[in-house]
């Protein structure tokens, strides 16, 4: 399993777009690596194809991504064909084939409750975030039976990369645009040159002056 912070592994597969080396592939970009558990199944169609239509939001926040699950090539194309024809778009983004649930395993990504006719456990619904440094900084894992939110996929990446630029954190329920908070290791004095527009200061019981806002850098 990868933990936070740590180098995503580096590893060569086979995908729907041929051979890769993950590393290379992903160059100096961000990257989303995501799994689902079966071709041809209902919901696994309706998220391949969701991140087919929002192909163009990735690419605008400079995020490749990448598909994964137990299946063959051979599946992998044949079901892209599906996909396709629900989401009414093109699948631009690989999808790799772990058969020998090699990386599955590796990555943590195994869901216990699910198997395929033969009795072999299928991938859940992962979702790595790998930073430009290579690091993985979010990561999510959901079982077979509930499909992904993308619109907080979007949200959290949005908030992974502002939170890299300034210093700042993102509080509950932020969407872009909304005030951020300050990190807790910015002194007093520092806050009128890294927040020119202002920052608010809450008043607590505690008398601890912790909670500072600002408006978003972006």
């Amino acid at each position: 399993m990868v933990n936070l912070g740590d180098v995503f592994p580096d590893f060569t597969a086979t995908t729907s777009k041929g051979q890769i080396k993950f590393h290379d592939w992903l160059g100096d970009s961000w990257g989303l690596l995501f799994s689902h558990p079966n071709d041809f199944t209902p919901v696994c169609t309706t998220e391949m194809g969701r991140f087919a239509v929002l192909q163009g939001e990735f690419d605008k926040r400079g995020v490749k991504l990448i598909g994964l699950s137990c299946n063959d090539v051979e599946s992998h194309l044949k079901w892209i064909e599906d996909v396709c024809d629900y989401a009414k778009t093109e699948v631009k983004y690989p999808i790799i084939a772990d058969e020998k649930r090699d990386l599955a395993v590796k990555l943590g990504m195994v869901d216990p409750e699910e198997k395929d006719a033969e009795g072999m456990p299928l991938t859940c619904r992962a979702v790595f975030v790998i930073g430009q440094d290579k690091k993985l900084k979010l990561s999510f894992l959901y079982p077979a039976t509930t499909g992904r939110n993308f619109d907080e996929i979007l949200r959290v990446i949005d908030s992974l990369q502002l939170t890299q630029k300034y210093k700042v954190a993102t509080p509950a329920d932020w969407t872009p645009g909304k005030p951020c908070c300050v990190v807790p290791s910015v002194k007093k004095e520092e806050l009128a040159e890294l927040f020119p527009q202002g920052v608010e200061t809450h008043t607590l019981p505690s008398g601890k002056e912790y909670l500072r806002t600002t408006t978003c850098p972006e």
